[in-house]
């Protein structure tokens, strides 16, 4: 089932009600075309690196995604990545207010998938370390095509959600709760992943 997109307005609700929230136009057009540009470039010049999963002595590089990534706050990135890190500070200060989660922090990378990679399905919380409390997604593909897979699925407990991976769609979810996956497309697709983190 792919849910209705809701407004920025409806965000602390859909989070207090059902542990996620898929939104449209949470964030300005053309600050997401120009983190899409800044993400090519970077790729075009090798800056993306191959993505890994867990930490420490459990870090894998292969198997369970095919992503490269570069996090926003790497020297290799520019401006558009510095505006939406300013955008997803205010984004975590309004979370607090509404939702008195206690959010310190929040971190971002861009991850792009080239054709036929996916991520299987797993938590964004790591076993030893409860920091993450609200994961996002923001998506960089305009107009992609409905026949190119690459949604996010979700799986709630009233089966599955898809959203699709299109510019200017955003997906906030309860990193401990939401176990979900990342469906293989047809073509590239990029997107932003951030987590807001409290203090351990």
């Amino acid at each position: 089932m792919t849910p209705s997109l809701l407004s920025p307005e409806s965000l602390g609700d859909a989070l207090r009600s059902s542990g996620f929230a898929a939104i449209e136009g949470l964030f300005d057009v053309g600050l997401l075309q120009a983190l899409r540009e800044e993400a090519l470039a970077l790729h075009s010049a090798g800056q993306l690196q191959a993505a890994s999963t867990g930490r420490g002595a459990g870090k894998q590089r292969a198997g369970l995604r095919g992503d490269s990534t570069l996090w926003l706050d790497d020297p290799a990135c520019g401006e558009a990545a510095g505006d939406f890190l300013s955008a997803l500070d205010e984004l975590r200060q309004r979370l607090n207010r509404e939702l008195l989660l206690g959010l310190h922090e929040v971190e971002a990378h861009y991850a792009l998938y080239p054709a036929g990679a996916g991520y299987v399905r797993h938590r964004d919380r790591f076993r030893d370390d409860d920091a993450r409390v609200v994961s996002l997604v923001c998506y960089l593909n305009p107009h992609w095509p409905a026949d190119a897979g690459g949604a996010l699925r979700l799986h709630l407990p009233d089966g599955p959600r898809d959203i699709a991976p299109r510019l200017g769609t955003t997906v906030l979810f309860l990193s401990d709760e939401i176990e979900h996956e990342v469906l293989p497309a047809t073509q590239p697709r990029l997107s932003i992943a951030a987590w807001f983190r409290r203090r351990v």
